[in-house]
């Protein structure tokens, strides 16, 4: 691709990246506030359905502030001067943001009026042809061992859709406990971050810099989300959010898969097919670029086949996600969010690192080591822990043997029949561990009514 920066220096363009994730992070988190109170005044607050977690209706539209986290970034990268030859020199951050705009409008709909869920798969279509049309398409397949495969044009964009529609659907899918959506699309856009940055200045390969650009933008818009989204969130992100990072992620990988000619990395990488090796974490598995996402990959994949198989429509919702299993288990609502985190950064980084030193050893005992340990922690809720008898003054009660805190509970019934007067049970403040919705951060009432609500923070 035919992208020409002047010489700079290699920590020019840190510094810009660096500033564009700094004020896309402060769009985002400034916005988030004035969106919560909107969307509570606008009603975007659906009432609580069988598969929900949380507890108390919790307003919805959290992709606004994102989709303006989105807007700044790109806004101020198109004045830095490193970063601003991405604006003159190619078309894929306009076509980004059409898309982008187009499948945020129909997400706001759907989180206040719930729009049919074939709706919303031809309006994903649409918005993967807009940025077709506008040049972020996929060109070639570059394919391990072989070389590069050339698409011809109805393949390129038919393979185009289809990446964007099952990107945005993946982490639609997995967007069903606080934080997590927003923490695993920034970790994946991380791992995507580093690689695009490597492939740009330490190949010298230009046509990575949309790409990297994009990433950067994504971690700052989901880093400026989670602490308003965090367990128990205040607000949710909705499709209008969750839509969007996901064609954003799609976006960064179509662009650093399907533009970047490997070719150009044969001077450094000895040949096209170590080149094509050396790219191997974008490009695995063959069919589609998402390593990075195979967590909710993953469970797309499963939610499908489950729903299928019992006879009902792969749009249905239900409860069999990875995350209700995980709750399901006995995790805690925290611990089971950072049991996905752990493995989303163990599969994105682990091939990031795999890419640079694929002959290392090491990098693969490291990977299985950690897969170990999240099995471990994965049944963790399955195996209970006893601690020996010389410690058990010094741990909660269900880490004691039985015996023991048979004891404990016999001592205190007596102790309570001799008199001693109970504590009155304290009522649970709204915004306590547990207690889950847009009343979370403060001792009120359940929403009496709409304006009340809305008039405090």
């Amino acid at each position: 691709m035919g992208l020409r920066w002047p010489a700079i220096h290699l920590g020019q363009p840190v510094r810009e990246y660096l500033l564009t994730l700094c004020v896309t992070v402060a769009v985002t988190y400034l916005l988030t506030g004035p969106v919560r109170k909107f969307a509570i005044a606008a009603g975007a607050m659906p009432e609580i359905r069988a598969r929900d977690v949380h507890r108390e209706p919790t307003p919805r539209l959290g992709g606004i502030a994102m989709f303006g986290g989105l807007c700044a970034g790109l806004l101020v990268a198109d004045h830095l001067r490193n970063l601003n030859g991405v604006f003159e020199l190619s078309n894929e951050p306009r076509a980004l943001l059409s898309g982008a705009a187009l499948i945020w409008l129909v997400g706001v709909l759907d989180d206040k009026f719930e729009i049919d869920a074939l709706i919303k798969l031809g309006a994903q279509m649409i918005a993967a042809g807009v940025m077709v049309i506008q040049g972020l398409t996929i060109l070639w397949i570059p394919v391990p061992g072989i070389g590069t495969v050339a698409l011809t044009q109805w393949q390129g964009n038919l393979l185009t859709v289809a990446l964007v529609v099952i990107t945005i659907n993946a982490v639609n899918f997995v967007d069903g406990l606080d934080g997590l959506a927003a923490g695993m699309v920034c970790i994946a856009a991380t791992a995507f971050f580093l690689y695009g940055y490597r492939i740009w200045f330490g190949y010298g390969i230009e046509a990575a810099a949309p790409a990297t650009l994009f990433a950067a933008i994504l971690m700052g818009m989901c880093i400026g989300f989670l602490p308003h989204n965090m367990h128990p969130a205040r607000i949710f992100m909705g499709d209008s959010g969750s839509m969007l990072i996901g064609l954003v992620l799609a976006a960064a990988a179509i662009s650093m898969t399907g533009q970047v000619d490997p070719d150009a990395m044969a001077l450094f990488a000895g040949g096209e097919r170590n080149a094509t090796h050396a790219m191997l974490p974008v490009f695995m598995p063959l069919l589609l670029p998402l390593t990075i996402i195979a967590i909710p990959m993953a469970d797309l994949v499963l939610a499908i086949v489950r729903r299928t198989w019992n006879g009902q429509s792969p749009f249905a919702a239900d409860r069999g996600h990875l995350h209700h299993r995980l709750l399901e288990l006995g995790h805690s609502h925290s611990r089971a969010v950072l049991i996905m985190y752990f493995w989303s950064g163990l599969i994105a980084f682990g091939a990031v690192a795999y890419s640079v030193h694929s002959t290392s050893m090491w990098i693969v005992l490291a990977i299985a080591a950690l897969s170990a340990l999240g099995l471990v922690l994965l049944l963790l809720p399955r195996f209970t822990p006893r601690a020996p008898r010389w410690a058990e003054g010094l741990v909660p009660p269900r880490y004691r043997h039985a015996a023991r805190a048979a004891e404990a509970a016999a001592e205190a019934a007596v102790r309570e029949d001799e008199g001693a007067e109970p504590q009155a049970p304290r009522p649970v403040a709204v915004g306590v561990s547990g207690v889950n919705g847009a009343t979370a951060v403060g001792p009120r009432s359940r929403l009496p009514d709409r304006r009340k609500a809305g008039s405090a923070r």
